[in-house]
């Protein structure tokens, strides 16, 4: 079982860690940051008025196993962002969708966002089947690509209204 905290200072050591490469960085959070991710570069996002930031914690453990936001976009509508199992032997065990799922209760329940959405690229075929899997459907409408040391990526959209989410 998980729950969501905020994110503050004393998390950003542990986030830098996790991530070890440009390309890891570019999957997990796209194009808001320069690798080597910084304690500076955190700061600024933290204070992003739009962003809800948490970090992820293991209940069972009471330790910070990842990260995730919400970011509020226009009223009544919002962007899961940044979703990440940060600790490896965490990962492929269901945690992804109990994330989603807690993103969105505070999103569509305590925020009173009616949409969600979120973009994923389209390798990353286990994080599409868990965005599915909690009822995200894809928006052909928003494909993006961007270049990732010589290679192009595409970024798919997918969306979720209130009345369609499987709690």
């Amino acid at each position: 079982m998980l729950k969501i905290e905020p994110f503050t200072p004393s998390d950003f050591d542990r986030l830098i860690a996790w991530v070890d490469s440009e390309e890891f960085l570019v999957q997990f959070a796209g194009p808001i940051f320069q690798y080597p991710l910084t304690k500076d570069q955190l700061v600024k996002y933290i204070e992003e008025d739009s962003r809800i930031v948490f970090k992820v914690v293991d209940l069972l453990s009471n330790t910070s196993i990842g990260h995730a936001e919400i970011v509020l976009a226009d009223p009544g509508n919002c962007r899961l962002c940044r979703i990440l199992i940060g600790q490896q032997g965490m990962r492929g065990q269901g945690l992804g969708q109990e994330l989603v799922q807690l993103l969105l209760h505070r999103a569509f329940n305590e925020l009173g966002v009616e949409r969600a959405e979120l973009n994923v690229y389209d390798w990353n075929h286990q994080a599409i089947k868990c965005y599915e899997r909690v009822g995200f459907t894809l928006n052909p409408g928003e494909i993006r690509k961007q270049e990732v040391n010589g290679q192009t990526w595409t970024s798919l959209n997918m969306i979720l209204l209130k009345s369609n989410w499987k709690t």
